[in-house]
């Protein structure tokens, strides 16, 4: 849509929708059957698997329409979101975060965590790069990946 911030080098698959209100930061990877709605933001480098779903109001009423007060999803730069994936607003995914494929995340998501489920848990931690640096809800002290190096 005309009022959507779109950044550079970004990638949006087949049967996609931005709104308006929609930030995408520039390296983003859309893929197909995703909707973008007012007050999403994505923020760089964040790739969004198909059929990822973003909901903008906590408990919509077509009769009580909520617009322009949406509820915010935020998606820090390089966090993957697999497909199928939902999220429930109003939600804030850390930088460099993973949500599994058909995880539904109702509360916010810590930097480098790995969530899984319905609702999703933290299952593990990811590195920058994408490998998996340890397993678990807790993240480890120190932790280093051991791929390219990287520290949590």
């Amino acid at each position: 849509m005309p009022g959507a911030e779109v950044g550079t080098d970004v990638v949006v698959g087949a049967f996609c929708f931005v709104a308006n209100g929609a930030v995408v930061g520039a390296g983003t990877r859309i893929q197909s059957h995703s909707s973008v709605w007012d007050g999403v933001e994505l923020g760089e480098d964040v790739f969004v698997g198909p059929a990822a779903v973003f909901t903008n109001v906590r408990h919509p009423r077509a009769a009580f329409p909520r617009a322009p007060d949406w509820d915010r999803t935020v998606v820090g730069d390089g966090a993957t979101l697999g497909a199928g994936a939902i999220l429930v607003a109003p939600v804030r995914v850390g930088r460099y975060a993973m949500v599994a494929a058909g995880a539904v995340v109702t509360r916010d998501v810590a930097p480098h965590a790995v969530v899984a489920g319905n609702p999703a848990r933290v299952v593990g931690w990811a590195c920058e790069c994408g490998e998996t640096v340890a397993r678990g809800e807790v993240k480890p002290a120190g932790a280093a990946c051991p791929r390219c190096g990287r520290a949590l």
